[in-house]
């Protein structure tokens, strides 16, 4: 379920702590062919973004209720510039949207 089927939301999780509910992005590709993995990112993006404004997200999720929502893209490999560039203008967005977006880059232990 990672980053290229955008049908599918990956993992949806709650943080008390935090207020949140966070919708987590497994993204698994490599940035060696930037342009279509950002494509491949954004459709993601807008399907987890739709999920969550159709009230979908409440319907299946109700601990969701009066919780902040946060999409959180984590990456096995660190963004290219242009890959860095486009989550901070997805952030944005997100934000102008009232949500929030965050990414990572997971560590791999051997």
């Amino acid at each position: 379920m990672p980053v290229d089927n955008p049908n599918v939301i990956d993992a949806v999780g709650v943080l008390p702590a935090e207020n949140q509910v966070v919708l987590t992005i497994f993204d698994h590709l490599e940035w060696n062919d930037a342009d279509n993995h950002l494509l491949t990112l954004q459709a993601k993006i807008n399907r987890y973004l739709a999920f969550i404004e159709s009230g979908e997200l409440l319907e299946k999720y109700t601990a969701a209720a009066d919780r902040q929502m946060r999409v959180d893209v984590c990456c096995q490999y660190a963004p290219s510039s242009d890959g860095e560039r486009f989550l901070e203008r997805a952030r944005i967005v997100v934000e102008g949207a009232g949500f929030l977006l965050s990414w990572r880059v997971l560590s791999v232990h051997a």
